[in-house]
């Protein structure tokens, strides 16, 4: 693929410009070595693993069949958001201003297979943790409390994972985070009608990032992606609202977020990545399109990111989606 020059791009949902700078990934140690696991005191138990269930609080949800569960969903032991407190402020004077870090943090146990991972998991075993995050999603919708919820899943060291066994976290905070509140002005700015729809349109006439499609979801590398090997996973129906999509499209993503991660796996290696979820907030019912962004960790964020809030993308989206779908030619000719 010819190389690209160094340009600015601008992404659609949050208003930021992102620089994609092929050149820099010639630099040394340009990028980050492959996953290490989780560290793990190896004297202690998994307590996510079958037969160490009283690790952890006791379950708010199992799935899976008696005396036998597939998926777990409890409590975290270290919550960064709990309690139930309203979302009140309080001006300390004309400078510091707090509230009550009210909410839920929950741990999601994709398996009870300790060596597992997304991407390993068998296509049924997906449906249930699609399930499960929806029905999760939709006992936070009726808290009073509760007005945005977040499912992210940290996989490998460097990705901030503190436990090896395969689990992601559920998230209910009492307001609409930056990020979220920035893609919503995303939406709301773009007048051609939904802002992904017609980039799903756009980049299946294009197929110039186009990774993977079918009938109920696509995987892309946003054309302003801010990281080397981004993808964007999109589901095919319109709706704002996780919780309130079809058991269908909630299965496809989920297989589509397998598909994604093996084809990482396939052109890097054993990599880190987080994975994190944006549905709309709980009582929002403007233009919205819930969606995912599957992000491998393979660089830092240095000074320049830090100092001016412009990410550098060393690799370009053409380019990454050329190396992931690197091997659909000789499929297809096989």
């Amino acid at each position: 693929m010819q190389s690209i020059t160094n340009q600015l791009r601008l992404d659609p949902l949050t208003g930021r410009w992102v620089a994609v700078a092929q050149e820099r990934a010639y630099r040394p140690s340009a990028f980050l070595s492959h996953s290490l696991p989780a560290q793990q005191d190896p004297s202690k138990p998994c307590p996510f693993c079958p037969g160490f269930e009283e690790e952890t609080p006791p379950a708010l949800e199992t799935y899976g069949p008696s005396g036998r569960w597939t998926v777990r969903i409890v409590p975290n032991l270290f919550p960064a958001f709990a309690g139930d407190e309203p979302m009140v402020t309080i001006n300390k004077g004309p400078i510091f201003t707090q509230a009550p870090a009210s909410g839920l943090h929950e741990v999601l146990v994709l398996t009870p297979d300790h060596s597992a991972s997304w991407s390993s998991l068998e296509d049924s075993q997906i449906g249930t943790v699609m399930a499960a995050i929806r029905d999760r999603f939709d006992a936070h919708s009726r808290s009073k409390v509760i007005r945005y919820s977040q499912l992210l899943l940290n996989y490998g060291r460097e990705a901030g994972a503190s436990v090896e066994h395969p689990h992601g976290q559920l998230i209910g905070i009492s307001f609409v985070p930056h990020e979220i509140a920035d893609e919503m002005a995303g939406f709301s700015r773009f007048v051609g009608g939904c802002l992904l729809c017609a980039t799903t349109e756009i980049e299946e006439t294009v197929r110039d990032r186009l990774v993977d499609s079918d009938e109920d979801s696509i995987t892309i590398s946003p054309y302003w992606s801010a990281s080397p090997y981004e993808m964007l996973i999109i589901p095919r129906t319109h709706g704002s609202h996780l919780h309130l999509s079809s058991t269908t499209a909630l299965s496809s993503v989920g297989k589509a977020v397998k598909n994604a991660i093996k084809r990482l796996e396939s052109a890097l290696g054993q990599i880190s990545y987080n994975l994190v979820l944006h549905s709309a907030p709980y009582r929002s019912f403007g233009n919205f399109h819930w969606h995912i962004h599957l992000v491998p960790k393979l660089t830092t964020t240095a000074g320049f990111e830090l100092g001016t809030g412009v990410a550098i993308n060393v690799v370009s989206p053409e380019q990454a989606t050329s190396d992931l779908t690197k091997g659909d030619a000789a499929q297809e000719a096989s």
